[in-house]
C-alpha cells in the first residue's frame, strides 16, 4: 500500500479508481472513512466523500478524517482528487480542504493538476480548457451547483485558498521531470503554496508524475492518477486481475439520471429513442418524494420492456432554470435525492443488483441509501467510468460523472452485463 485518495464525490472516486486498476494498480474504493478488511492485495485506497458542495467546514473535516485513517492503514503518498472541471465556488471546497490537508501532514506546498487530456481536459498557462474551448465559456458555465465563470486556475486557487498560487507553464514541463522539479522549488522559494502544471498530453502528465513522485500531497484530477499508476507498474499486478474482483453481476437492472449536464442530456436522448423512460416530476417530487419514489418504483418492475427502464431527471439547462426559479436550488435539489435514495433502496428490495447512476450527487445519495461501505473496480466502460462491486455483495453500480462518456454510454454499460 503506498497511494491513498480523498475524492471529493463519488463518482470522482470511481474516476480515479479506474484509472489506478487500468494502470495497474490493484485498488479499492470506500464509502467514506469505512471498517473493512482490506485485501493484502491491495496498493490504493480510494477514500470517497459527499465534500464537493457540502459547507466547507463539513468539507474539511470529512477530508481530513479520510487523511488519518489512509495514514493509519500505511499509505505513504496522498493524493486529492476533484473534478477535471475545477467544480468550486469562490469559497471553496478545493482551496480550503487542500490547506487543511497540508496543515496535517506539516507542508506548505502541493501541486494543483486536473488536467485529462483523454476526455478533452488541458491546462495552458495555467488556464483550463474543456474540448479546447475555456471552462468558462464551456458547458460547466451553466452548472447547476458550482457555476464556473473564470478558467484562470491561479485566480479561482487564490480566491478560496489560504496562499498563493504559481504556474509550472508547458515549456518548462517540456525539457522533463527534473526541470519541473528545479521550477517547483523555484515557487516554493518564492512563497507560492500552489503550483498549477500546464498538461496537454498524457505524456506530459507522466513527466509531473515523475517530478512529484516524492511530494507527500498532490491534488489534480485522474490524470496525474493515471500517471503516478504507471510510474509503479513494474512493481505491480497486471490491468486484467486487478478488474477482475470488480465485474458486474448478472442481474436486474435499472437506470437512474439526475445529471443535468450537457452530455448525460444527449446520452438520455439517445436511449429513451429505443428504451423505457419514465421522467422524473420534480413537482411530485416536491409533494412527497417517498410516495412518488414507491409509485415509480412499482412501474419499474411491472416493466416488460426488453431494456432496462431509465429514470431520468435530466432536463436541458433552461427548463432545470425554470425548476430552480420556481422551488428553489438548495430545495428541489435535495428533494430529487432523497427521490432517487428511496427508489433505489426499493428496487434493491425488489432484486435489483445492477444499478446505472449518472451525476456525482445522485451518485453519492444512492451509494449511501444502500448503505455500500466500499467496491472493487471492475472494466472501464468509458474513460473514468467503470463499473464497480459493492465488497461482499451481489451488487454493482455504475456511477457517471455527468460529462463523460458518448452519447452511447447506457448501451455500452448495459452491454457489459453478462447474460443470464
Amino acid at each position: 500500500m503506498f497511494l491513498g485518495v480523498i475524492a471529493d464525490d463519488f463518482t470522482g472516486a470511481t474516476d480515479i479508481a479506474s484509472f489506478l486498476v487500468n494502470n495497474g494498480l490493484s485498488t479499492v474504493q470506500l464509502n467514506g472513512v469505512a471498517d473493512v478488511t482490506l485485501p493484502e492485495s491491495v496498493e490504493a485506497v480510494v477514500v470517497s466523500l459527499k465534500s464537493r458542495v457540502c459547507p466547507v467546514d463539513e468539507a474539511v473535516t470529512l477530508s481530513l478524517e479520510a487523511l488519518r485513517y489512509l495514514k493509519d492503514i500505511g499509505c505513504s503518498q496522498f493524493f486529492f482528487k476533484y473534478c477535471s472541471t475545477f467544480d468550486s465556488t469562490e469559497k471553496g471546497n478545493i482551496g480550503p480542504v487542500t490547506d487543511a490537508l497540508l496543515h496535517e501532514l506539516g507542508e506548505s506546498f502541493t501541486v494543483i493538476c486536473p488536467s485529462l487530456p483523454v476526455n478533452g481536459r488541458t491546462v495552458y498557462n495555467g488556464y483550463l480548457f474543456v474540448n479546447g474551448i475555456p471552462l468558462d465559456e464551456s458547458g460547466m458555465r451553466n452548472h447547476p451547483l458550482n457555476p464556473m465563470r473564470d478558467a484562470n486556475l491561479m485566480r479561482l486557487m487564490d480566491a478560496q485558498a489560504a496562499g498563493k498560487s504559481g504556474n509550472v507553464s508547458l515549456p518548462v514541463v517540456a525539457q522533463g521531470s527534473d526541470s519541473v522539479k528545479t521550477y517547483l522549488d523555484v515557487l516554493k522559494a518564492q512563497g507560492v503554496s500552489y503550483a498549477v502544471l500546464d498538461a496537454l498530453t498524457d505524456s506530459d502528465l507522466d513527466v509531473l508524475a515523475q517530478a512529484v513522485s516524492s511530494m507527500p500531497l498532490v491534488t489534480g484530477g485522474s490524470g496525474l492518477g493515471g500517471s503516478i499508476a504507471r510510474l509503479h507498474c513494474p512493481s505491480v499486478g497486471g490491468v486484467e486481475g486487478a478488474t477482475d474482483l470488480g465485474l458486474p453481476v448478472g442481474r436486474k437492472t435499472v437506470l437512474l439520471s439526475g445529471s443535468c449536464s450537457e452530455m448525460t442530456n444527449r446520452q438520455v436522448n439517445a436511449y429513451k429513442a429505443e428504451g423505457p423512460f419514465f421522467p422524473v416530476s420534480v413537482e411530485q417530487c416536491m409533494q412527497d418524494a417517498e410516495g412518488y419514489a414507491a409509485k415509480i418504483a412499482e412501474a419499474v418492475v411491472a416493466s416488460s420492456a426488453t431494456l432496462p427502464v431509465l429514470v431520468s431527471a435530466t432536463v436541458p439547462p433552461d427548463e432545470l432554470a425554470v425548476i430552480q426559479e420556481r422551488f428553489g436550488v438548495a430545495a428541489s435539489h435535495s428533494k430529487v435525492e432523497l427521490f432517487f435514495a428511496r427508489l433505489a433502496v426499493i428496487l434493491r428490495e425488489e432484486g435489483y443488483g445492477n444499478f446505472i447512476i449518472t451525476g456525482g450527487e445522485t451518485s453519492s445519495v444512492i451509494s449511501q441509501a444502500l448503505k455500500v461501505k466500499g467496491f472493487h473496480i471492475g472494466p472501464q466502460i468509458a474513460p473514468g467510468v467503470p463499473w464497480v462491486r459493492a465488497l461482499g455483495e451481489q451488487l454493482s453500480l455504475v456511477l457517471k460523472s455527468g460529462n463523460f462518456g458518448d452519447e452511447r454510454f447506457f448501451f455500452v454499460a448495459l452491454s457489459q452485463i453478462p447474460k443470464g
